[in-house]
């Protein structure tokens, strides 16, 4: 018999609504009978923005998957190359395991879809390292600091807009998803007005109140509009490339989020992450690489 596979078994952390969230529904993968390190999903189409899937939530999908695959829980560093856009819809995720030993655990992930004819199509490749984020000692020696940001009651999500202002644009399906408040100072976008500068922040959470886990770390790195906005791009910027690095478990609360870039040059961009929580750690870091169209 096919096992379902969510946050309900190994890879589950503290917290009142974790397993019961619309997010660890969404993620969740079920073994293949009879094939070692295959998984099936549906991908839902709740995560898209404009009609492709969001790649926070794609990455998410394959960590849940490599996660059962691996002895070793906790996602330490994940790198994911974008090959062609998902949809939602069936999808089957292949795994293998490259090494294990006392401390990490590396495997590759490959996520496909089903073209017309039945065959299958690869949308992305992972590798990714695991261990356990408890068993790190607590020595933390950083020059990092968080991000300054106006209090969560002084930002604006996609039901906010100020007085005589049109509203944040939210008409993605993943809008409703997310508890997503933006700094005002990188919303100058949404307003007509972009600054210039390839930055946004934002306080950060699921909307239904699930707290945050280092898998859903893996969506937040991924989760803000794209700096290409602030930069007076518009227009669809799918990730070719992210790597993610989770640091520590986040302490329950919203987390901030801080992405920039500093150089767009040839229709490409980077975005430099940095995720911190509630207790001022930073729990998460990333870097992709993004297209966007100039023009």
């Amino acid at each position: 018999m096919a096992d379902a596979v969510s946050t309900q078994g190994r890879a589950a952390t503290a917290g009142a609504t974790i397993g019961d969230s619309e997010f660890d529904r969404d993620t969740a993968v079920t073994r293949r009978a009879g094939e070692p390190g295959v998984y099936d999903i549906d991908l839902s189409a709740g995560w898209t923005i404009i009609n492709a899937l969001n790649g926070g939530y794609l990455l998410a999908v394959l960590g849940r998957a490599l996660a059962d695959a691996l002895p070793h829980d906790d996602p330490f560093s994940v790198s994911a190359h974008y090959l062609t856009a998902s949809a939602p819809g069936p999808a089957v995720i292949r795994t293998d395991v490259a090494r294990t030993g006392r401390t990490l655990s590396t495997g590759q992930a490959s996520l496909f879809q089903y073209a017309e004819d039945g065959s299958e199509v690869e949308r992305i490749r992972v590798i990714a390292s695991y261990g356990d984020l408890d068993a790190l000692p607590d020595d933390v020696r950083t020059s990092a600091q968080p991000p300054v940001m106006p209090p969560v009651e002084q930002c604006f999500g996609a039901g906010d807009a100020p007085e005589g202002a049109p509203a944040v644009p939210g008409s993605n399906a993943i809008s409703d998803r997310l508890h997503l408040k933006l700094d005002p100072a990188t919303l100058g976008w949404a307003l007509g007005a972009p600054s210039g500068k390839g930055e946004m922040r934002a306080w950060f959470g699921l909307a239904d109140g699930r707290d945050m886990d280092p898998l859903s770390l893996l969506l937040a790195v991924d989760a803000l509009p794209p700096t290409a906005f602030e930069m007076g791009l518009k227009g669809w910027v799918p990730t070719v490339e992210l790597t993610v690095h989770v640091r520590c478990r986040p302490a329950p609360g919203p987390l901030r989020v801080s992405i920039t870039t500093r150089n767009l040059a040839g229709g490409f961009l980077e975005e430099d992450a940095e995720v911190w929580d509630a207790k001022d750690r930073l729990v998460a870091q990333s870097r992709q690489l993004a297209r966007v169209r100039l023009g």
